[in-house]
């Protein structure tokens, strides 16, 4: 049996899109594979286990008969620790060919206790950045356990040239890159319910397509004339509009629009209202101006959940077309 930390140095790097796509491309060919993070608390306040969303998904997406909280537990930072972890890992790994440990980017401490007390393998996923390959440095004293790194949300125009880039930098430090996934835009799509949590707004009309993925965002343009024409090139968006443009609201419900967002304190014109539940297209009202709900929405691509299922799909085939599945199978030791 082996154990598998997957690793970051920086919240939102996609340490679950990897553990979720390498567990299910394992689970497809027969291995036995359960999952694992654990919460090292040092305070006074540990935070309750058994509440991350992302766990829970990976609980329905491996077929998982564990609860929650043994998959996620919370271990207190004391001189037990590595016996606890060992006890907290017995009981979901037993009978699996392969558990995946899933780190929490700012516990680097606790990723080494973990990784020693399981004498576990490890993944570093890394979100691209002109810093290329720097998260390996906090993990230099695991290197014998290291089997590589994965370079993440790699942009279009860098694919092509990144190889190059990367092979002058391993050769400084002697890293293996297992892979280079590119950005996409579903696996970065928020839900039309996040949206709404995250810039402060009520869904007025539409609740029932809550869990439709926003693959775009646009503002709402000056004019009408321009707007139509302005809002027609892109798809599956969002589109914020202030509150006292019902004109342009009415422009946005034209073209292909996931949610309207309406920005300001004046709740939308019946008719507008009206338009949109014909259409089937949700209103989100938020007291915020323009630039706060802009800047709230950069938040949410950031702190998107993986946990829609809709998203499954795209993330198998993006670990199946770019991870180096037979190194990775290697490095563990087990059978492809």
């Amino acid at each position: 049996m082996v154990a598998l930390y997957v690793t970051s140095s920086e919240n939102g790097s996609g340490k679950t899109t990897v553990s979720a796509g390498l567990g299910k491309q394992l689970l497809n060919d027969g291995k036995k594979v359960s999952y694992f993070k654990p919460v090292i608390a040092g305070g006074q306040s540990p935070p309750q286990e058994g509440t991350d969303s992302d766990v829970a998904f990976i609980k329905h997406l491996f077929a998982l008969a564990e609860p929650v909280e043994l998959l996620n537990p919370v271990l207190q930072d004391n001189k037990n620790l590595t016996n606890k972890i060992k006890e907290a890992y017995n009981k979901v790994s037993k009978d699996k060919d392969v558990v995946i440990i899933e780190g929490i980017s700012d516990q680097l401490k606790s990723a080494l206790d973990i990784v020693r007390a399981l004498d576990a393998k490890v993944i570093i996923v890394e979100a691209y950045s002109q810093e290329l390959l720097k998260a390996e440095e906090g993990f230099k004293d695991l290197r014998s356990n290291l089997l590589g790194t994965v370079v993440n949300k790699v942009p279009g125009n860098m694919i092509e040239h990144l190889p190059g880039e990367i092979s002058t930098r391993v050769g400084k430090n002697g890293t293996t890159v297992l892979g280079v996934i590119p950005e996409d835009r579903t696996l970065l799509a928020p839900t039309i319910g996040e949206l709404a949590e995250y810039i402060k707004g009520e869904i007025l009309s539409g609740a029932d397509k809550s869990d439709d993925l926003v693959e775009s965002f646009m503002i709402g343009a000056m004019s009408v004339d321009s707007g139509l024409d302005y809002l027609s090139h892109r798809d599956n968006k969002a589109v914020v509009v202030r509150s006292e443009r019902p004109d342009m609201q009415l422009a946005a419900l034209e073209t292909s629009t996931k949610c309207l967002v309406i920005s300001g304190f004046t709740a939308p014109k019946p008719v507008i209202v009206a338009r949109a539940t014909e259409k089937n297209i949700p209103i989100i009202l938020t007291d915020d101006d323009i630039s706060t709900v802009a800047s709230n929405i950069e938040n949410a691509l950031v702190s998107t959940k993986l946990s829609q299922g809709s998203k499954l799909p795209r993330i198998t085939e993006i670990i199946r077309q770019r991870l180096n599945l037979p190194a990775v199978y290697q490095g563990m030791g087990i059978a492809a």
